[in-house]
């Protein structure tokens, strides 16, 4: 039986609603220098849309809580100063702040980029909303507070980290980097890093290099806030040494262009996701200047859960019905947190899918793209024909293993994380599933329930998953397939982004139907055993795993902008 621990959300901004609620309380608040100018509250509510809404939700409690009726509970200065820098509030013993990162054990991120004009308006759209009555939140009953009661057991395997690169900072304050991807191009062993603030670098030797940054060809790119903007992934395709071609998805401002993906005009649009495809005119060359050609667009109702990974099948040879086809996760952009439940619960929307494209193509609705004969729903009116899977809330990371097979890491809301095997056509079972547990996000979405008995729903879960006791967003990983490392043979390895820990599964237990067994592993620097919290002198770690040409694995620690390469344990 495994104990309760504190840490219990997705994501560093929870400390901030949870410390807004159950902070001491005020016999009266004085909410006199709170604007209510229409003005300061439309200001306010954007902010809030772009800033805000991927963990908070204003009537039901979600990654965080609700905020419904906030500045009625807590003083505005207070939420000012926590919005700024919880941190040093937390080091100067408020005793608000205390007792909250002792439940949760995270620090929020710093929010002092803000004006003092910005935090002000952010607080008058919270001032217009009041808190609902508890009852009407929907029944407890059955609910499962800790879903999966066995704690995940540690391993006796330990690996190595070996100082690989460092990637220039991007910004000044924490986190320092971004870093968000690391690949390499097809049948060579070139290695390129992604920064989500837009910097594209090759690493040669122990140094890198800035071969191109979307800040300066994008004028609406946009990546300052949220945690899931900027330039989200690249993918370079299987023949780039021949002709060049590299893809990119990136964030811009709602409105940039119109939008190829878009829904209903009472619905706000936060952000748009855009994949472009990239023509490097020397491909051999350390200067990625070239021509850019944008393949779609589209909507997101919040900044959370996007357009994430983006992939060529690394084991698909010319012949092969993969081949040159590209593999996009696509997230319900938050779409389930603000009750748009019909744009992810729906074949024919775009949102919380895996597409399936051939960039060489024209037969999409835009003629920009083609669309795959082999697709699953190719023919049927009532799909998406660029679906290739469905029912995912935030697939942040695919790969395949050595067998072909098609993994993807699903970050749950609440409770689960999933490590997925794709089945073209199949309902992966987001918004009603989370994990093997049933989710009713109409009433209460942060609550999961047991599977009955009798289960029709025909849905795939995952063939792996941990709770929120043991991690915040799973960072999905590899199948070890190098040579290096022979202890690491026969297992995936990922990992959880928030808090740094290291799960791998044997690849033998991987089926449908059932859930393989998850095991924690620990590294090592310079022989000695250590954490990635310790090493990246960050509470909020912010994991990543890379690949090289010879499948070798590495760890992307954003916090610091390190990257590791995975070794044999040296003896100390």
């Amino acid at each position: 039986m495994k104990k309760r621990m504190s840490l219990s959300h997705g994501t560093a901004l929870y400390t901030f609603g949870i410390a807004l609620i159950i902070g001491c309380q005020h016999a009266k608040i004085d909410y006199s220098d709170i604007s209510i100018d229409p003005k300061d509250i439309s200001i306010g509510a954007r902010t809030f849309l772009q800033d805000c809404s991927a963990c908070h939700d204003m009537h039901q409690r979600a990654i965080g809580p609700s905020l419904a009726g906030l500045t009625r509970e807590v003083e505005a200065t207070w939420i000012r100063s926590f919005i700024r820098d919880s941190k040093s509030m937390i080091d100067a013993g408020d005793e608000r702040a205390v007792r909250l990162f002792e439940e949760f054990g995270v620090y929020m991120p710093s929010y002092s980029f803000h004006s003092e004009q910005k935090l002000d308006q952010i607080i008058s759209y919270l001032h217009t909303v009041e808190k609902i009555n508890r009852g009407e939140m929907g029944d407890t009953a059955g609910v499962l507070t800790n879903p999966i009661k066995e704690s995940i057991a540690e391993s006796d395997l330990v690996i190595d980290l070996l100082p690989f690169t460092q990637i220039p900072a991007s910004s000044q304050e924490m986190p320092l980097t971004r870093i968000v991807k690391m690949d390499h191009i097809p049948k060579s062993d070139r290695l390129f890093v992604a920064d989500l603030r837009g910097q594209f670098y090759e690493v040669v030797g122990e140094t890198t290099v800035k071969v191109l940054d979307l800040n300066d060809v994008y004028p609406n790119f946009y990546h300052q806030s949220g945690l899931g903007s900027g330039l989200g992934s690249f993918a370079f395709h299987p023949e780039f040494l021949e002709n060049g071609l590299l893809y990119f998805t990136h964030s811009e401002f709602p409105g940039s262009s119109p939008a190829d993906f878009k829904f209903d005009d009472s619905i706000k649009v936060a952000l748009q996701w855009t994949l472009v495809e990239w023509k490097v005119r020397d491909p051999s060359s350390s200067d990625f200047s070239g021509q850019e050609r944008e393949l779609f667009r589209i909507n997101m109702p919040s900044v959370a859960h996007g357009m994430q990974d983006i992939n060529f099948n690394p084991y698909a040879r010319p012949g092969h019905s993969d081949y040159g086809l590209l593999f996009i996760n696509i997230g319900d952009g938050g779409s389930t947190l603000q009750k748009h439940l019909s744009l992810v619960d729906n074949r024919q929307a775009p949102w919380g899918k895996i597409y399936r494209i051939d960039p060489s193509g024209k037969n999409s609705n835009n003629s920009k793209y083609g669309i795959p004969g082999d697709n699953p729903f190719v023919g049927q009116s009532d799909a998406l024909q660029e679906t290739y899977a469905w029912g995912f809330r935030n697939p942040h990371r695919s790969t395949w293993d050595r067998q072909g097979r098609l993994l993807v890491s699903d970050i749950g809301h609440h409770r689960i994380e999933e490590v997925n095997l794709i089945v073209p056509g199949n309902n992966y079972g987001w918004p009603y599933r989370e994990g093997t547990f049933i989710l009713d996000p109409v009433n209460n979405i942060s609550n999961v329930l047991p599977l009955s008995e009798d289960d029709s729903g025909n849905y795939t879960y995952p063939i792996a998953q941990y709770d929120h006791d043991e991690g915040n967003a799973i960072s999905g990983g590899y199948e070890y397939i190098g040579d290096a490392v022979s202890q690491m043979k026969g297992k995936y390895f990922f990992g959880d982004i928030v808090r740094g820990t290291l799960f791998y599964i044997n690849t033998d237990e991987m089926s449908l139907g059932s859930q393989a067994k998850v095991h924690k592993w620990n590294i090592a620097v310079s022989g000695k055993p250590t954490n990635l919290i310790d090493i990246c002198g960050s509470s909020r770690v912010d994991l990543r795993f890379g690949q090289d040409s010879n499948d070798e694995l590495y760890i992307m620690t954003k916090a610091d902008g390190k990257i590791y390469k995975m070794a044999p344990r040296s003896a100390l």
